[in-house]
């Protein structure tokens, strides 16, 4: 079986953020940063070169495969912000629909900038996803 291409690194979060560009961007990632580390309780880790992610859980599928990955996370990308929303985002329809200007995929949630969506929103779906995984991988099983 192949190893999971994203790997939690020893790499700085911060020296990482620092050198994101541009300005509005890094703030915004900045912001991110504190607002998953607050509602996590988890400390930052990069996961590979460019994601940001807080806390960890195993997996293993029926298939066999199986490894380990964050809870939840972010990467401030050239085109948007990437936030990573492991169980899925679709599970948060309703939620979405208050959040502001956003796109998704299966498991992201893309925005281009904090200020064309609703924080409180953001917090929310953040909250319910981190009980989700919870309920779902609980830690130390």
């Amino acid at each position: 079986m192949a190893e999971n291409k994203t790997q939690p690194t020893d790499e700085s979060v911060i020296k990482f953020l620092t050198g994101v560009t541009p300005e509005q961007k890094r703030q915004d990632a900045f912001a991110l940063l504190e607002m998953m580390e607050r509602l996590s309780g988890y400390q930052a880790k990069m996961w590979g070169p460019s994601i940001v992610g807080f806390g960890q859980y195993h997996y293993k599928y029926d298939s066999g495969r199986e490894g380990d990955m964050m809870r939840i996370g972010f990467s401030p990308r050239k085109a948007n912000l990437s936030l990573y929303i492991i169980a899925g985002i679709n599970k948060y329809q309703d939620l979405l629909n208050q959040l502001g200007k956003h796109k998704t995929g299966k498991s992201c949630l893309y925005v281009n900038k904090l200020s064309d969506i609703k924080l409180s929103v953001l917090e929310q779906i953040i909250t319910e996803e981190l009980a989700i995984m919870a309920e779902k991988y609980p830690e130390g099983v």
